[in-house]
């Protein structure tokens, strides 16, 4: 099966707007052919299966929107997660509490890695891979402190937050590989070829209808396609989820640990 994400999303239009005018074409030699056996009702189809496909572009839309939210409130609670295991740790008995904080800045500069603008499965597999390996080096810190004074509670709040951190990861990364299944989008297509076809089928059908109606409506659709293409990809395109929250999440840290922003 075709994997919509390995293709750019220019890619996508131009083969959307080539495929939409094949469409219209091919309705239109067909409509010409059977114009002598009358077209009375070619309107009524036409509204039907556009009606379905404005239907089936307003569900394929709601899923890839839904999935956008999902990548914008998991940045905000990892961004919440860490500053709060950052206000923690400065409650650690030095040096260790020096020795988290920079931890602690490490793992929000890889997790502000994610959002770059070409992210690939190669690189997000990357950058998990480095954020276990300083969330080992956290989980063994706050490990040693309990077993040192298993009666502070800060370690323990800190030990606590540290979780919520790990949580909030896998949480994130599972929304940046969520996207629509390629069945739906499949669906979409096969849904939408067909009903412009059906345009071109009309104006070929009633004589003297321009072939340009067909033509408009077949570019908006494949331009509402590509928004929803653009929604569904959180590493390219034009929409991207906002980094702010982490940013200002390794701004804080770097002032508690002296560093210059």
């Amino acid at each position: 099966m075709i994997d919509f994400a390995g293709f750019s999303l220019l890619g996508i239009l131009f083969a959307s707007l080539i495929a939409f005018a094949l469409a219209i074409e091919f309705g239109r030699y067909l409509g010409r052919r059977a114009r002598s056996a009358g077209g009375e009702h070619v309107s009524t189809l036409e509204g039907a299966v556009l009606g379905l496909l404005a239907l089936m572009i307003g569900f394929t839309f709601a899923m890839s929107l839904s999935r956008h939210e999902a990548r914008r409130e998991a940045v905000l609670s990892e961004a919440n997660s860490i500053v709060s295991a950052a206000m923690l740790a400065r409650l650690l008995p030095e040096p260790r509490n020096i020795e988290a904080l920079t931890l602690l800045s490490d793992y929000t500069g890889i997790r502000l890695s994610l959002k770059a603008q070409f992210l690939t499965p190669d690189s997000l597999r990357a950058a998990v891979e480095r954020s276990n390996v300083i969330q080992e080096k956290l989980w063994r810190l706050g490990i040693g402190l309990a077993d040192t004074d298993n009666a502070m509670v800060p370690t323990g709040l800190f030990i606590q937050s540290l979780g919520q951190v790990f949580d909030n990861q896998t949480s994130r990364v599972a929304a940046l590989r969520s996207h629509v299944p390629d069945i739906v989008l499949f669906g979409l297509y096969g849904i939408a070829v067909t009903a412009i076809g059906l345009l071109g089928y009309g104006s070929g059908v009633r004589p003297y209808q321009p072939r340009l109606p067909a033509y408009l409506v077949g570019s908006l659709i494949a331009l509402v396609m590509l928004l929803i293409h653009d929604l569904d990809r959180p590493g390219s395109g034009f929409i991207h989820v906002s980094q702010l929250p982490m940013e200002e999440a390794a701004e804080a840290i770097a002032e508690q640990l002296g560093r210059p922003r």
